[in-house]
């Protein structure tokens, strides 16, 4: 039965994508996700073999297509020379597609390095407050808080070696 659920969520995905140019999206988020060239090595060597099956997904804003998942994706795909790729949009908000990428699924995969990147943009550049944050992320406010503090407590060059996937974060 997960199974059949899960089918008929990823059909909806795949229903509502589309092909959009993949230099149209904007990939100002994309130093909120942490790298991994062995992850991206791998992911490049599938598409070159069977093309993107996964949508990237974003917001359609006003101003253009924010990329927010599926950085490694792109990067391949730019390897590739693929200039079409498939997206899906989580709205028309930047707060609620970030939202939606970060809230506790199944199947999300970010870690607490970078559920602590999206928790501190909507704290400061969407000035939002720690409760408004827990309550639109389905979380506590302390879960929101631990995040808040976590990069608080690291340098930028210590952020940056980390997200880069130069030092581990698990070493670290």
């Amino acid at each position: 039965m997960f199974c059949d659920i899960c089918s008929s969520i990823l059909l909806e995905i795949v229903a509502v994508s589309q092909s959009v140019e993949r230099n149209s999206l904007d990939l100002r988020f994309q130093n909120y996700r942490l790298r991994n060239k062995t992850a991206e090595a791998r992911l490049l060597a599938s598409i070159a073999e069977r093309d993107i099956t996964q949508p990237l997904c974003g917001v359609d804003t006003p101003q253009g297509r924010l990329l927010l998942d599926g950085f490694k994706r792109y990067r391949c795909a730019e390897k590739l020379g693929i200039e079409c790729v498939p997206y899906v949009s989580l709205g028309a908000e930047e707060t609620q597609g970030i939202a939606a990428l970060v809230r506790p699924t199944e199947s999300k995969t970010l870690c607490i390095l970078e559920q602590a990147r999206f928790v501190v943009e909507l704290l400061t550049t969407h000035g939002l407050s720690v409760a408004e944050v827990a309550e639109l992320l389905s979380r506590s406010k302390a879960w929101v808080s631990l995040r808040r503090d976590l990069l608080a407590e690291m340098s930028p060059a210590v952020q940056e070696t980390l997200f880069r996937g130069q030092f581990s974060v698990y070493s670290y």
